[in-house]
C-alpha cells in the first residue's frame, strides 16, 4: 500500500502497487473474484483483517490505497475498522467517489485512495479529521509514495525517477511497468521502489491492474514466496452482451 503508479497507454491503463509491510504480517491470498451486492470484485485478500489494498469491480471502477493522508501520523488504535475493508465498502457501490464523501470515517486510520471511476481519475485523502477529493488528469501518468514511510525529499526523488523513466518509455506495457516497480532506485534499500529496511519492513508484493475496454486483468507477484498469479474479470456490460 505504499507505492502506486497510474499509466495510461492506448486502450489500456495500468494501476500498479508495491505493498510495503511489516515482516510479521502473513502473506496475502492470491487474487480472486468475490461476489458482492453490487457485483463481482477482484482483489488479493489480506488474511490479517480480510480487506485489501487494491481491487477492481466488474463495472470498470478500480481503487488502490496507500497508508497515510498528507503527512506521517502517529497511529492511535484501536481503530473502528480496517482501511482494507473500507476500500471494499467504497468499491461495492455505483460511485466510490460519492461513497467516500458520504462514508463515516470517524476512528479510521488516515489513508490515500487512488480511484478510477467511470473513466475518470481521483485522489481521495482522509487525514484523520477531514476528507479531501482531487480530480486528476486521466491522460497523464502519476506516482504516489506513502507519507508514512517516505519523507518529502524521497517522495520527490521517486517522482523524478518516474518522470525520467516515462520520458524514455512513452508507451510502456504491463511488463515494463512491473519491471520499473521492481528495479528502480539508486541502491538505497530504505527508499528504492523495492525497499527493505533491515527486514523489519519490506516490499512484499507487486500488484498490477490492467484495465481495458473488455475487462480487467490483475497481475500479482508475491515476493515472499516467489509465486505469481494472473486473474481476469470481464466488464458487466460484456457479460450482459454475451447472454
Amino acid at each position: 500500500m505504499c507505492t502506486v503508479t497510474f499509466v495510461p497507454t492506448g486502450d489500456t491503463l495500468y494501476l500498479t502497487s508495491n505493498r510495503d509491510e511489516k515482516n510479521w504480517r502473513p502473506s496475502a491470498a492470491a487474487p480472486a473474484i468475490i461476489e458482492y451486492p453490487s457485483g463481482s470484485i477482484l482483489f488479493p485478500k489480506d488474511p490479517h483483517a480480510g480487506g485489501t489494498w487494491i481491487a477492481a469491480h466488474e463495472n470498470g471502477n478500480a481503487l488502490v490505497f496507500l497508508n497515510g493522508g498528507f503527512v506521517a501520523h502517529s497511529p492511535q488504535p484501536p481503530y473502528r475498522k480496517s482501511r482494507g475493508l473500507i476500500l471494499l465498502d467504497l468499491l461495492d457501490s455505483h460511485s466510490p467517489v460519492n461513497s467516500f464523501m458520504a462514508i463515516n470515517l470517524n476512528k479510521i486510520e488516515p489513508f490515500t485512495a487512488v480511484l478510477w471511476e467511470d473513466k475518470l481519475l481521483f485522489e481521495c485523502r482522509w487525514d484523520g479529521k477531514r476528507k479531501h477529493r482531487k480530480d486528476l488528469n486521466e491522460e497523464k501518468a502519476h506516482i504516489w509514495s506513502s507519507v508514512t514511510l517516505y519523507e518529502e525529499p524521497v517522495i520527490n526523488k521517486r517522482k523524478a525517477w518516474f518522470e525520467e523513466w516515462m520520458r524514455s518509455n512513452q508507451e510502456p506495457d504491463g511488463d515494463a511497468i512491473m519491471h520499473f516497480h521492481q528495479f528502480t532506485g539508486d541502491g538505497d534499500k530504505h527508499n528504492d521502489l523495492l525497499m527493505d529496511r533491515e527486514g523489519k519492513v519490506c516490499t512484499v508484493s507487486v500488484t498490477q491492474l490492467q484495465l481495458g475496454s473488455a475487462g480487467t486483468t490483475m497481475q500479482y507477484l508475491d515476493l515472499q514466496n516467489g509465486e505469481s498469479a494472473s486473474v481476469s474479470l470481464s466488464l458487466e456490460k460484456t457479460l450482459a452482451d454475451s447472454k
